[in-house]
C-alpha cells in the first residue's frame, strides 16, 4: 500500500500510466475503432493528413490508412514488449538466482553462458536468429526475450549474493527447508523489486528492436507493425517524410511511457528512496 502511494505521488509514473493506458486502450479497442484488415487498400496513396477526412493521418504508399495502422500497431507492440520481456526475465531470473545462490563453480559456469551471449550486441546476435529461423512475428518475439535475458541474470545474480547471507536465510537453514524453498519464498521476493523495474527497460528496447528489424525489412510483413510503417515510408522520406515521422512519434510516446513508469516502479520500490521519505 505504501509503495502503490509512493507510484501515486510520482508525476512521471502518472503521465506513464497514462500514455501506456492509452496505447492499451487502441490496442484493445483496435477492431472497435478500425474494423477491417488495416493493411488493405482503403484510398489513393500518399494523402497528407487533413487532405481527406476519411483519413486523419494519410495514407501510405500502398493506398493503407495510416491511422488504422498505427491502432492495431499497438496491440503489435504491447504483446511483442510483453512477451519478449516475459520471456526474458523468466530466463534471467532462473540463471540468475541458480548462480548467486549457489556460488562457486555453478555461479562460474553460468556466468561464463551469459558472457557468452554478451560477446555480441543483441541486435548482431536477433540478425542471426531471424536468418536462421525466420521471421514471422512468433519467432521475432521469442528471439528478442532470448537476447534480452543476460542483464536481468546480472542483476538477478548480484540480489541473491547480497541476500543470501542475511539472518532471515541463515535462520531458515537452520530449519532444513530446502534450497528450492529458500530460492523461491524467502530470497526471489527480496531480490525482485530491482528486476521488475529493470523490465521496463527490457520492454522498451523489444519494441525498438522489433522497429528496427521491420525498418530493415526483416520482420514480419504481415502484420501492422508500427516499425513496418517507419520502413515503408523509408523510399519516400524526402517528400512525404508523415508516413515515418508518425509511426516514429507512436514509437517515441510508447517508449517515453514505459520509460517512466519504470521510474515510478523505482521511486515506489526503492528501499533507500522508502527510507528517505
Amino acid at each position: 500500500m505504501r509503495a502503490a502511494k509512493a507510484y501515486l505521488r510520482s508525476p512521471a509514473a502518472v503521465i506513464g500510466t497514462v500514455i501506456l493506458l492509452a496505447v492499451l486502450v487502441m490496442g484493445v479497442g483496435a477492431d472497435w475503432f478500425y474494423p477491417g484488415d488495416p493493411l488493405g487498400l482503403a484510398g489513393r496513396p500518399l494523402q497528407w493528413p487533413g487532405q481527406n477526412p476519411r483519413f486523419l493521418l494519410g495514407t501510405d504508399s500502398s493506398g493503407r490508412d495510416i491511422a488504422a495502422q498505427i491502432v492495431h500497431g499497438a496491440r503489435i507492440s504491447l504483446l511483442i514488449g510483453f512477451v519478449a520481456t516475459s520471456i526474458a526475465v523468466v530466463i534471467g531470473i532462473a540463471i540468475g538466482s541458480v548462480a548467486g545462490f549457489y556460488g562457486g563453480a555453478t555461479d562460474t559456469a553460468l556466468m561464463r553462458v551469459t558472457e557468452a551471449f554478451q560477446t555480441l550486441p543483441n541486435f548482431i546476435l536477433l540478425l542471426v536468429l531471424v536468418a536462421v529461423f525466420g521471421s514471422t512475428i512468433e519467432t521475432v518475439t521469442i528471439a528478442i526475450g532470448i537476447v534480452s535475458w543476460p542483464p536481468v541474470a546480472r542483476l538477478t545474480r548480484a540480489e541473491f549474493l547480497s541476500l543470501r547471507t542475511r539472518d532471515f536465510v541463515q535462520a531458515c537453514r537452520v530449519q532444513g527447508l530446502s534450497d528450492a524453498h529458500l530460492i523461491l519464498r524467502e530470497v526471489l521476493p527480496n531480490a525482485l523489486p530491482p528486476v521488475i523495474v529493470y523490465a521496463s527497460v527490457v520492454m522498451a528496447v523489444a519494441i525498438l528492436l522489433e522497429s528496427a528489424l521491420a525498418f530493415l525489412e526483416l520482420s514480419d510483413p504481415n502484420v501492422p507493425s508500427w516499425g513496418n510503417l517507419i520502413g515503408l515510408g523509408r523510399n519516400v522520406l524526402r517528400t512525404e517524410w508523415y508516413v515515418s515521422a508518425i509511426p516514429g512519434v507512436a514509437i517515441l510516446l510508447t517508449i517515453l511511457g514505459v520509460s517512466l513508469v519504470g521510474q515510478g516502479l523505482n521511486d515506489a520500490l526503492n528501499p533507500r528512496l522508502a527510507r528517505a521519505r
